[in-house]
């Protein structure tokens, strides 16, 4: 098909770009030379220049090297957002190694399978976490456990202000084990070296990024060095305005997620800015820091907007220095990106992405035609075509529905231990993604819904997202899902779980009839559920699957 997104591209975006035949730590040392007196992280207050970080980063490296960490081990990063994290991150891409990034709230089981199907054989973690790693080691290939505090980067005054509030706390001094590491012990050992030199290709495995199991096992997503970088440069290409050396990121998208790592970590320190790291999204610290820091780009989620747009104190804050943000990993709903723009003055504007391809594919223009519902245009080098549900094996017209595919250096190289998931997924160099969607003639492409999320109710096929677009716009609701419960004789039938706005009352009827006036009969709920809240992966993408599986419980008693 002919590449019809391109003609809606803006003036100064590239179709294609030269990517450099390097390694992410290469990567990052060519941004060092070009700027190695900038800023290049904020971290509970505590900056570090560029030429600083580099300096920690080869410390850490040979560290890694003096633990016998060799190119092509596996390191997992257990860590919230931090300056330990970043210096892992690209530790271990200096010397060749893969990284692992896990989710701080996983469990024992949860962090047992992705350390096994990794094959880790060191960890970075946290104090807080130190007990959980030491329970599951003997059941994992683990050889190396390094353990940091997270006030072990913080400015002086505050970490010994934190240190004293936390040791009134029982249980808060951890005593690391004589076989064990300290992170701090091992950067003071190793201060002024450099690990040796690792020959490190764009085609070598950089990072496994786990899928989160949201709709099932949870995959690893094989990234080469190549799919990376390529990634943060087709986003920097897209923020047509992106001056390097002076942006500043507010980077509270959690790093082991893969849409944090390309937008809140790569992209910044690959073009000379300021990443403001926070190590999770709480409302009030969010709103100071974007007082005190005044940043320009605000990658995110919706979950993170609706937040800002409905905090209490919102206008006893000064949020109109942000200036571009995109939003990912979930629907954005057309309200919420309404009251962020006119809150802030910025442009807020709808991407899309999975782990598999690093993971950002496309995203509305930020100053160009911005289609209100479409998840936008493909990016530079990115390909984009609709194939038939059943079988994946013929393209669909334009405005047909069908299985989205992409194609470009950003899509991973495999699953990790997964032939057969790898087979069904990649096909001829085409990533079928899952999702449900549709190309129009100008080039813009509109998710209709996740495959295993659609539901069949009736004999009509239909997707939970156009109902909870229009929840999103009744005034007394914060946030919506749907999803499909089993039902004798229809088959299956809408639940909407509904979260109210503080202060606000609805009934079960109010919101049935306001979804009759808004939507054709056979998409109207027949069932609301009113929640505190909804169940979320840690980067704010609200589980219907965990939803159908408390309604399946329930049936079941």
């Amino acid at each position: 098909m002919e590449k019809i997104w391109l003609k809606n591209y803006e003036p100064t975006v590239p179709h294609s770009i030269d990517y450099p035949k390097i390694s992410l730590y290469d990567m990052f040392k060519q941004t060092v030379e070009r700027f190695p007196n900038n800023k290049a992280i904020s971290f509970m207050g505590r900056e570090l220049t560029y030429q600083e970080l580099l300096e920690l980063i080869d410390t850490f490296a040979a560290a890694l090297e003096g633990l016998g960490v060799k190119k092509g081990d596996r390191v997992a990063i257990h860590l919230p957002n931090s300056t330990q994290f970043i210096i892992t991150y690209y530790a271990a891409q200096a010397i060749g190694a893969v990284v692992v990034p896990c989710n701080p709230m996983y469990v024992a089981r949860e962090l047992t399978y992705q350390l096994n199907d990794s094959g880790a054989n060191t960890v970075i973690t946290m104090t807080r976490f130190y007990n959980l790693i030491k329970e599951i080691q003997p059941q994992t290939k683990l050889k190396n456990i390094v353990v940091t505090n997270i006030k072990d980067y913080f400015p002086g005054m505050l970490r010994f202000l934190y240190t004293i509030a936390r040791e009134k706390k029982e249980g808060d001094r951890i005593k690391i084990a004589a076989e064990d590491y300290s992170f701090l012990d091992l950067m003071k050992a190793n201060k002024g070296k450099k690990p040796r030199p690792v020959k490190v290709l764009p085609e070598d495995r950089a990072v496994f990024m786990y899928t989160g199991g949201s709709t099932g096992v949870s995959k690893g997503a094989v990234l080469q060095h190549r799919n990376v970088l390529a990634n943060a440069l087709q986003v920097k290409s897209w923020c047509t305005d992106l001056k390097e050396g002076e942006e500043i990121v507010l980077s509270v998208l959690p790093f082991f997620h893969s849409y944090g790592m390309t937008t809140a970590l790569n992209l910044p320190l690959f073009s000379g800015c300021k990443a403001v790291l926070l190590p999770q999204f709480v409302l009030d610290d969010v709103l100071k820091t974007i007082d005190k820091e005044k940043p320009t780009l605000f990658p995110g989620v919706p979950t993170m907007y609706v937040a800002i747009n409905n905090a209490p104190n919102l206008d006893k804050h000064d949020i109109k220095s942000i200036r571009i943000c995109i939003s990912g990993a979930a629907p954005l709903p057309v309200e919420v990106q309404r009251q962020f723009e006119k809150n802030t003055g910025g442009k807020l504007v709808e991407g899309y992405g999975l782990s598999e391809a690093s993971p950002v594919t496309h995203c509305n223009p930020v100053y160009g035609k911005n289609v209100i519902g479409s998840i936008g245009l493909a990016l530079p080098d990115t390909e984009v075509k609709i194939m038939d549900i059943e079988t994946g094996e013929e393209e669909q017209p334009l405005g047909e529905v069908g299985e989205m595919c992409v194609r470009g250096p950003q899509v991973m190289e495999c699953y990790h231990n997964m032939p057969e998931e790898t087979k069904h997924s990649l096909r001829n160099g085409w990533l079928y993604t899952g999702d449900i969607a549709k190309l129009d003639e100008e080039g813009y492409t509109y998710i209709v819904d996740r495959k295993k999320d659609m539901v069949i109710a009736g004999g009509y096929n239909i997707y939970p997202r156009d109902i909870e677009e229009v929840l999103f716009t009744h005034p007394k609701i914060l946030e919506a899902a749907v999803t499909g419960i089993k039902d004798p004789y229809r088959g299956e039938t809408l639940k909407a779980y509904v979260v109210l706005k503080e202060g606000e009352q609805l009934t079960e009827e109010e919101v049935i009839q306001f979804c009759r006036d808004n939507l054709a009969a056979y998409k109207v709920p027949k069932l609301v559920e009113f929640r505190a809240e909804l169940p979320k992966t840690m980067v704010g993408k609200v589980l219907r699957r965990a939803l159908r599986e408390e309604e399946e419980k329930k049936a079941a008693k």
